[in-house]
């Protein structure tokens, strides 16, 4: 199993030089380098606010509001005069023609 995940290696290797030639070693160099240097970064800036850890930091009021709080029941009604039920909903008219 082993050597069957070399012999793939070896093949991804030779495909890659082949298309980056020596590109890719420089590639490689800068990604070790960017790696090895990540650890050299100076500590994150400080948050804002309280530090969310601490459980005695004030914090804003939680409200509740119902998501179901506006349904209104739509049950089926008989039949009505569609022109009664327009003239319901319809704007009124403007007085001025």
């Amino acid at each position: 199993m082993l050597a069957q995940l070399g012999a793939i290696l070896a093949a991804v290797r030779t495909v890659v030089e082949r298309l980056f030639g020596t590109r890719f070693e420089i590639v490689g160099a800068l990604a070790a380098a960017a790696v090895t240097l990540g650890g050299c970064l100076p500590t994150t800036v400080p948050l804002a606010g309280p530090d969310p850890a601490d459980p005695h930091a004030k914090v804003a009021g939680v409200g509740y509001r119902s998501t179901v709080a506006p349904y209104t029941k739509l049950r089926p009604t008989a039949p009505t005069n569609w022109r009664d039920q327009n003239d319901r909903v319809a704007p009124a008219p403007k007085s001025d023609r």
